[in-house]
């Protein structure tokens, strides 16, 4: 095992167990082949909202419901708007929602996020938006929910080292994956040097890049 494996193992096992609907969820994401935030990556970004205490969170891809939840649990006040466009996955995400009784903090949002951006700006502006979702789309997300986000607001994006293949640490197995890859590279870039924000990428998880939006202006 590499140093980064073994790191990442030894800070999953001082981790406290879920129970309940939580474990159930990660369960069923098992099962099913369901991406969800790693736990390491998680308690990264429940950390981020603690200290933060964001009122409106927006998310970019919803699947079962899992980070929303986890979301609005960890930050009592606050409300969150979630977008998904796969069918099934809205279902089930409902019930999960519905089953935590938080139907009247979580909104979902059924659509394709590129498509449905009125209807989003409809909720904003917001504390912080949350990307996991097609990991080749990240910039386009990036320009079209920036512009949603407060000055002293959070972008926080994961799977921006995805296995390890962004930092060339492993091989990438195929030409889909090389073309993903590259676009993540991209986006890191961008936002690593984007002047409105001060940005910073957390090797825990997947890669977690958390951006403090620091100006509205494209220069300071």
């Amino acid at each position: 095992m590499s140093y980064e494996e073994i790191t990442e193992a030894y800070l999953k096992t001082l981790l406290p167990a879920n129970n309940g609907l939580i474990k159930e969820m990660e369960e069923y994401a098992s099962i099913h082949k369901v991406p969800i935030m790693e736990q390491t990556g998680m308690q990264l970004l429940l950390q981020v909202l603690h200290l933060h205490q964001p009122k409106q969170i927006l998310e970019v891809g919803t699947a079962i419901g899992y980070s929303a939840i986890r979301m609005a649990e960890a930050v009592k006040d606050s409300k969150v708007v979630t977008m998904e466009r796969d069918p099934e996955r809205i279902q089930v995400a409902m019930d999960n929602i519905n089953r935590c009784r938080l139907q009247d903090r979580i909104t979902l949002l059924e659509g394709d996020a590129l498509e449905i951006e009125n209807q989003v700006s409809m909720y904003g502006p917001f504390d912080v938006v949350f990307i996991d979702a097609a990991k080749g789309q990240y910039e386009r997300f990036f320009h079209l929910y920036e512009p949603h986000v407060t000055v002293g607001g959070l972008i926080i994006s994961d799977n921006v080292l995805f296995k390890g293949m962004v930092a060339g640490a492993s091989e990438i197995p195929s030409k889909r994956l090389e073309t993903m890859v590259k676009k993540l590279r991209k986006f890191n870039e961008l936002l690593m040097n984007d002047p409105r924000f001060n940005s910073m990428i957390y090797p825990v998880g997947d890669g977690v890049m958390v951006s403090i939006k620091k100006s509205e202006k494209t220069s300071v």
